[in-house]
């Protein structure tokens, strides 16, 4: 009897540790290479980080406030730098960047909001910012 309640308590308190609350949300970051740093902050229900680092010394800081957002990151190469900024509901940020030296930050403050965008080569810099609801922007830079 003592031994199947053990057993049984044991059982409850591993899945308890390793299971999340179904409006949890997350914050994924693979890296590869050197000196890469990522992080995010969340504060709200159902939000998501997706960050990718291959390279060195390559930078992305994304905080989330609010519910269903959705924040990506895709970084090749080195000394590129990418910040996401949401406040609101079902906003979606992404930025890719291959290359070397670029920054890109994106603010959202709002409801519904989409921007996207993709540096290639060495010195892009881009700045989006955007409020209110329903707003969409992209940008594609090739810098020398």
């Amino acid at each position: 009897m003592i031994r199947r309640f053990l057993i049984s308590a044991a059982t409850t308190l591993a899945l308890g540790a390793f299971a999340a609350p179904a409006m949890a949300g997350g914050i994924t970051i693979d890296q590869y290479g050197f000196g890469n740093s990522a992080g995010g902050k969340q504060v709200g229900s159902r939000n998501a980080i997706g960050i990718f680092q291959d390279g060195y010394y390559n930078n992305s800081v994304n905080r989330q406030f609010g519910r269903r957002n959705t924040a990506a990151v895709g970084q090749n190469g080195y000394d590129n730098h990418a910040d996401t900024w949401q406040n609101g509901r079902d906003n979606a940020a992404g930025v890719g960047q291959f290359g070397g030296n670029h920054t890109a930050i994106m603010t959202q403050d709002g409801n519904g909001n989409i921007a996207a965008g993709v540096q290639v080569g060495n010195g892009c810099n881009a700045n989006v910012s955007q409020a209110g609801s329903g707003n969409v922007a992209a940008f594609v830079q090739t810098c020398p």
